[in-house]
């Protein structure tokens, strides 16, 4: 009887062995899986997600500090407007003729 328990302890060895085989491979062909798709992305020149996400951020910035500024020039366009129609026009040289 002691001999059939060596016989089920060796197929279950065997068994785990051959589990941990396969599990191996496929970690190995994960990562070669991994690395060929991140050298065919590198050579299309994609971009990573942290890079749109900064690059989309400085474009926003831009964008508000755009219309910060537009705002600030009409403020200031319109302010300076009046001023101009008040000041006496000054004389030009064909006036003087």
């Amino acid at each position: 009887m002691h001999s059939r328990n060596k016989i089920f302890d060796d197929i279950a060895q065997l068994m785990n062995n051959a589990a941990g085989v396969a599990q191996g491979a496929r970690d190995e062909a994960q990562n070669a899986m991994k690395s060929l798709m991140d050298r065919w992305l590198a050579d299309r020149e994609f971009v990573t997600r942290e890079e749109f996400e900064a690059v989309r951020l400085m474009a926003q910035k831009a964008r508000e500090e755009n219309e910060s500024l537009k705002s600030r020039l009409n403020a200031l366009e319109s302010a300076a407007k009046p001023a101009a129609k008040s000041a006496p026009k000054p004389k030009t040289a064909a006036a003087k003729k």
